[in-house]
């Protein structure tokens, strides 16, 4: 009985080591919100959709009164709104930079070390770039431009976010729009490789017309390469957020993001997800 015992318990120490070994090769993807999502909606009712779609996570703008950027007061009473409802701000926008004063770039960051967050989601010109790239040597933040797809002049593509940044400070990155991505004609899951260590964040959506804007649907009902996209995240190491931002149905957006959601931990689980 006691050898018998004894073997069992060495079988179950040789499998524990197994699976903490294995544990290490699993993807850990983190899920969040872009509050741009519930742009229609006041902070109260983001706070309760994120209660039904059971995530804690938050990419919040200046929208409505997500995460007001002034006066500071106002930043504060969100910030706080959101720490009492068990929410973590992960990043702040998307922020626009468009002025070269900067004194309008340090106020942006300002806000950002105010809402407690280390990360920018934003869109500068090229032109404000160079004083972006001063300002934030000041803070411990750091800026993801977002690219826009084919209509934005600045950054349609990741790609082109990365012939620029290469000489910038290195919290100078990269959020990667999935779909805005794949509508400029790039590969989001090339992009993601190439991006590699700058990406900083991931804005995720699907669509039903891989060249059309107006074709999103539910994460999952669409042609983007899900999988594919998480996969690529977890072979170059990401330790960012993936925050649905959700366009469509703007006066009822919960039931097509809580489908979106269910397809990307089903897609997560059969990775062997573990958060």
């Amino acid at each position: 009985m006691g050898a018998t015992v004894s073997a069992l318990s060495t079988r179950a120490m040789s499998l524990s080591a197994m699976g903490a070994a294995g544990d290490a090769g699993r993807p850990r993807i983190k899920l969040g919100v872009a509050s741009y999502s519930f742009h229609k909606f006041d902070r109260a009712h983001v706070i309760e959709f994120m209660k039904q779609l059971n995530l804690t996570h938050l990419n919040a703008k200046d929208v409505n009164d997500h995460l007001p950027m002034k006066p500071p007061e106002a930043t504060d009473a969100a910030v706080a709104a959101y720490k009492a409802a068990g929410i973590e701000l992960t990043a702040a926008g998307v922020i626009y930079f468009t002025s070269t004063d900067e004194a309008d770039v340090t106020q942006k960051f300002e806000y950002a070390k105010r809402a407690g967050v280390s990360l920018i989601a934003g869109s500068p010109t090229r032109e404000v770039l160079p004083v972006v790239d001063r300002v934030i040597k000041k803070y411990d933040i750091r800026l993801a431009i977002h690219n826009h797809g084919p209509e934005d002049k600045q950054w349609p593509s990741p790609l082109d976010i990365l012939k620029v940044i290469g000489p910038l400070d290195k919290k100078i990155g990269l959020c990667i729009d999935v779909g805005h991505t794949e509508r400029s004609g790039t590969d989001p899951v090339e992009a993601i490789h190439k991006a590699g260590a700058r990406l900083y964040d991931v804005h995720i959506k699907d669509l039903a017309d891989l060249k059309a804007k107006d074709s999103q649907v539910a994460v999952g009902d669409g042609k983007m390469p899900i999988r594919g996209i998480f996969e690529a995240l977890h072979a170059i190491g990401y330790k960012g957020f993936v925050d649905l931002e959700y366009e469509i149905h703007e006066d009822d957006p919960l039931p097509g993001m809580i489908k979106s959601f269910a397809y990307m931990r089903g897609v997560l689980n059969g990775m062997g997800y573990e958060s």
